[in-house]
């Protein structure tokens, strides 16, 4: 079922599958920003990945002694979720554990998902809530296709100096890092810069970033908060670029024992609730 949510300046929809963002609009301009999911190309829009992010090294992890396979950025964006508190402006939606989610992760949790507006601004935030009798372990982070068109291009609020981490074929980060900006603001989007899959930071300054277009004055202005990962992807040449804030990532090729040790990842303890938010805002002249 889908959401509507709307204020006098912008609206958004949202897929009570995965609690997944499936519009953000101007009302101004008419001007879709978010990706509309061309399954020719890409098929998502804005996924929530839980418990995981990216691959893990053989499908798995280890807690306490046992394998729990999980695919790809974990199950949540497959799950309905239940909109528990539903206004003209904000939805909330909810994820709970249960025996189907225990066999392949085994902690009991609560995620929130709470969508909500002020102004040209739209504010996400997820919260997970351990409802476990033990610490629960977790990554979590978001997946937003924002419309673009090549030659258009991100701009970090500081000056950066950022190396790139990359994966392999298997969607495992290798262990050499590459050079993305010295002392500078811009990426460029070009029809290569995901030649090579997504693009992995770590270790920047700045806490948002504009998508810009040299060839009109409107921009969409997205804060990642305090994320301790950023991903930057998009199909090689498509129309569209997703800025994804992470609290975890992929594996790497020297797998550890336990989830307790993995990289990223995010401990919480009993009764604990970890939140995050990130908020994408429309710029246009007069509005």
């Amino acid at each position: 079922m889908i959401f509507k949510i709307e204020n006098e300046f912008i609206s958004a929809e949202i897929n009570d599958l995965g609690a997944e963002l499936y519009s953000f609009k101007s009302k101004k301009s008419e001007t879709e920003y978010l990706w509309q999911g061309d399954p020719k190309i890409w098929s998502g829009r804005a996924p929530i990945l839980f418990p995981i992010i990216g691959q893990l090294y053989r499908g798995k992890f280890n807690y306490n002694g046992k394998n729990f396979y999980l695919s790809k950025h974990g199950f949540a964006r497959e799950n309905l979720f239940t909109a528990t508190v539903i206004s003209t402006s904000s939805v909330v939606f909810s994820l709970i554990s249960d025996e189907k989610t225990l066999l392949v992760y085994p902690f009991s949790f609560e995620l929130r998902v709470k969508f909500e507006m002020k102004g040209n601004e739209l504010i996400v935030t997820h919260s997970v809530v351990n409802a476990d009798n033990k610490t629960i372990y977790f990554s979590i982070g978001a997946h937003p296709g924002f419309n673009c068109k090549l030659g258009d291009f991100l701009e970090f609020e500081k000056e950066e100096t950022l190396l790139t981490e990359r994966i392999d074929e298997n969607a495992i980060i290798m262990d050499e890092k590459f050079p993305l900006l010295e002392h500078s603001k811009s990426i460029e989007i070009t029809k290569d810069i995901f030649i090579n899959d997504a693009l992995f930071l770590t270790g920047y300054k700045s806490s948002c970033i504009k998508l810009r277009s040299p060839g009109h004055s409107r921009e969409l202005r997205f804060n990642f908060g305090d994320a301790p990962f950023l991903g930057i992807w998009a199909k090689p040449a498509a129309p569209y670029v997703c800025i994804e804030p992470w609290f975890g990532t992929n594996d790497s090729y020297h797998p550890v024992k336990d989830i307790s040790q993995k990289r990223g990842i995010q401990r919480l303890g009993v009764n604990e609730i970890f939140s995050f938010t990130w908020s994408a805002e429309i710029y246009e002249p007069g509005c």
